[in-house]
C-alpha cells in the first residue's frame, strides 16, 4: 500500500497505479495533498482505521497544488475523495474543479501551522526582518535609485550587515507546494510592501507587484528541495551554512537536530504561532468531494473523527503531532459545516 510520504511525482504514480483497473466501486478513502499536513492526517487514518470499521484510507504526499489538480480532475472513483491543503483553495481551482464536474466541495479548516525558517543545531541561529528576507531572496530587489535590478546579493551579510557573512543558501519547498505558496504571500509580500514604491504596485497593477515581489531567484541561493520535509531536516544536519523552509511540525519534531530562526524578533512557538504574533503563521485545510460521500464507505465517519476534539482539540492526539489547535468556537464552526457538508461557494476565495 502506498501509505507514506513520497515526492510529488513518485506519489501522483503510486497513487496512479493504485487506482489502475478499478472498474468496481472502492471500499477505501483516496487522500493526496499537502507534505505539511501529511503527517496529521496520517494520525487520523490510523486512529481510524484502528477502529476496525473501515479500512484505512491511502494517503499520498503529493504537494498542495499537486493534490488539488488531482482532486479536481473529475468525480468518480478514478480521482482522490479528499485533498490536504496547506492553502485555501484558489478560485481558479475551484472553477477548474467545477468544470471537471467536481461541483459541491467542503472547505474544512483543521488549525494552524507556522513556517519556519531553520538552520542546524548549533550553527549561527538567525533572527530575521521580513524585509531581510525578501532582499535574500527576492529575484529582483529595488535599488536606492528605485530602479530594480537582478539580486547581487551573495552572503546575508550583504544583506544586512549585522547578519553573518554566510553564503545565501536556502532549501525549500517547490511551486507546487502549499507551503511555498504561503512563505510567497507571508514573508516575500510582506517583505516586498516593507518598499513604499513596491507596496503601491499591489493597487496599481496587482500583475507587476506579483511580478516584484513574488518571484523567486533562481542563481542557486534557493533550492527546490522536493515535497519531503524531512530531507530538508536532514540536508540542514549535512551542511550547517543553509537554511531551510518548512512547517512548524517538522521543526518540533526534530528539535535534537534544527532550530527555528526568530522572524521580527518572535520565535516560532506554538504559543506564538497560536496568538497570531510570529509572523509566518497560516490555516490548514482539506477538501472533501461531497459526491464521494455516501459512495465510498467511511467518509463521513473520517471527517467526524478528525475534528473531533479528540484530535484536533487542546489537548488532541494531532495537536501532538505539532497542529496549532484553532480557538474552540472556530473548530466548533468547522466541525459543523463538515458534519452537514457545506459547500464552498464557486466565487473560491
Amino acid at each position: 500500500m502506498c501509505f507514506r510520504r513520497l515526492p510529488s511525482v513518485l506519489g501522483v504514480l503510486c497513487f496512479a497505479a493504485a487506482l489502475a483497473g478499478s472498474a468496481q466501486a472502492r471500499d477505501q478513502i483516496r487522500i493526496v495533498g499537502s507534505s505539511t499536513v501529511y503527517p496529521f492526517a496520517t494520525a487520523v487514518a490510523e486512529e481510524f482505521g484502528h477502529k476496525g470499521s473501515f479500512k484505512t484510507p491511502i494517503i499520498e504526499s503529493t504537494g498542495s497544488g499537486g493534490g488539488i489538480k488531482l482532486f479536481c480532475a473529475g468525480p468518480g472513483d478514478a480521482n482522490p475523495d479528499i485533498v490536504n491543503a496547506s492553502r485555501r483553495i484558489k478560485a481558479s481551482e475551484v472553477e477548474q474543479c467545477a468544470v471537471a464536474g467536481v461541483k459541491e466541495i467542503t472547505e474544512v479548516k483543521i488549525g494552524y501551522d507556522g513556517i519556519v525558517i531553520a538552520n542546524a543545531k548549533g550553527a549561527p541561529r538567525f533572527d530575521l526582518t521580513l524585509r531581510q528576507i525578501f532582499l535574500a531572496l527576492a529575484r529582483e530587489v529595488p535599488t536606492p535609485s528605485g530602479k530594480r535590478v537582478p539580486n547581487p546579493y551573495k552572503t546575508w551579510k550583504d544583506v544586512d550587515s549585522s547578519l553573518p557573512a554566510l553564503k545565501i543558501e536556502v532549501l525549500g519547498p517547490p511551486p507546487t507546494s502549499g507551503t511555498r505558496d504561503a512563505f510567497v504571500e507571508l514573508a516575500m509580500d510582506a517583505g516586498c510592501k516593507t518598499f513604499p514604491e513596491l507596496a503601491a504596485l499591489e493597487q496599481s497593477d496587482k500583475v507587476a507587484f506579483q511580478k516584484a515581489c513574488d518571484s523567486i531567484r533562481e542563481d542557486g541561493a534557493w533550492i527546490d528541495a522536493g515535497e519531503n520535509d524531512n530531507l530538508i531536516v536532514q540536508k540542514l544536519v549535512a551542511n550547517r551554512s543553509a537554511l531551510g523552509v518548512f512547517g512548524y511540525s517538522f521543526l518540533e519534531e526534530n528539535q535534537d537536530k534544527v532550530q527555528g530562526s526568530r522572524i521580527g524578533g518572535q520565535d516560532p512557538s506554538f504559543e506564538k504561532i497560536a496568538s497570531g504574533a510570529y509572523p509566518l503563521s497560516r490555516p490548514l485545510f482539506f477538501y472533501v468531494k461531497n459526491l464521494q460521500v455516501g459512495k465510498v464507505p467511511g467518509m463521513r465517519e473520517y471527517i467526524a473523527e478528525f475534528m473531533s476534539e479528540q484530535a484536533i482539540g487542546d489537548e488532541g492526539y494531532v495537536t501532538d503531532k505539532g497542529l496549532i489547535p484553532a480557538p474552540k468556537a472556530e473548530r466548533a464552526k468547522y466541525r459543523a459545516d463538515a458534519q452537514k457538508l457545506v459547500p464552498l461557494a464557486l466565487s473560491g476565495n
